[in-house]
């Protein structure tokens, strides 16, 4: 496998699933950062949709996490995506409502109504109930989606996860896992592991927070 290059804003949650997928996988690899506010011509070139993330591998180029992430776990085994065809279907899905919960996610941190802060809360509040009723149960105190095994679908779940856990610390009362506890001891899992916990710059809890106070939202001014 010729050496990846991973495009990144280091604040997108896409791009952080690739990163983790990639610190799991123990592929060497570069990372480019862009500004996503004034993107480089060679950057809209190779990107379709002029969004990250982008892995150029070699003379070829992937984009959308999802794709990026099969793809690496393709050609860096042993597999962390079911074996089951019916199983890896399913988990496909799921990673499909990550992605809608990112939108929330978004949506929450962005706007600038009241109203509209409080149906996508309660839209996430919703999403946190669907994904309690399938969890499994907790083994010795830890829980990935399927139980005690990483899989690739966590690697979707985690950066949202990490950026409602910064919310948190910067608003305490926005605990939205709170009535969840499968939810919570799976996203204590997750903030634990050291692949997750590096899959990001130092400084991107500082600037999290001040991008969403910068575009004057109704969170941001509420934040601390």
């Amino acid at each position: 496998m010729n050496k990846p290059t991973l495009i990144s804003f280091k604040l997108c949650p896409y791009v952080q699933r690739s990163v983790i997928t990639l610190l799991e996988k123990k592929v060497d690899y570069e990372i480019k950062y862009i500004d996503l506010s004034n993107k480089p011509d060679w950057f809209l070139k190779i990107s379709p949709l002029g969004r990250v993330p982008v892995l150029q591998v070699g003379e070829d180029v992937l984009f959308e996490s999802a794709v990026i992430n099969e793809y690496l776990d393709e050609v860096s085994p042993p597999s962390i995506h079911p074996e089951s065809p019916l199983t890896k279907a399913k988990h496909r899905a799921w990673i499909e409502f990550a992605s809608a919960l990112l939108v929330d996610q978004y949506f929450l941190t962005m706007t600038k109504e009241q109203a509209e802060f409080e149906k996508r809360k309660g839209e996430i509040i919703n999403k946190y109930k669907q994904l309690e009723a399938i969890l499994p149960e907790p083994k010795n105190g830890a829980l990935y989606f399927s139980g005690d095994r990483f899989h690739l679908i966590d690697t979707s779940y985690a950066p949202g996860f990490m950026r409602f856990a910064i919310l948190q610390s910067a608003l305490p009362e926005l605990d939205l896992d709170k009535d969840f506890p499968k939810v919570r001891t799976w996203v204590k899992t997750l903030l634990s592991k050291e692949s997750v916990q590096k899959s990001v710059l130092p400084e991107v809890p500082e600037e999290y927070i001040r991008y969403i106070k910068d575009h004057k939202s109704y969170l941001g001014s509420l934040l601390k």
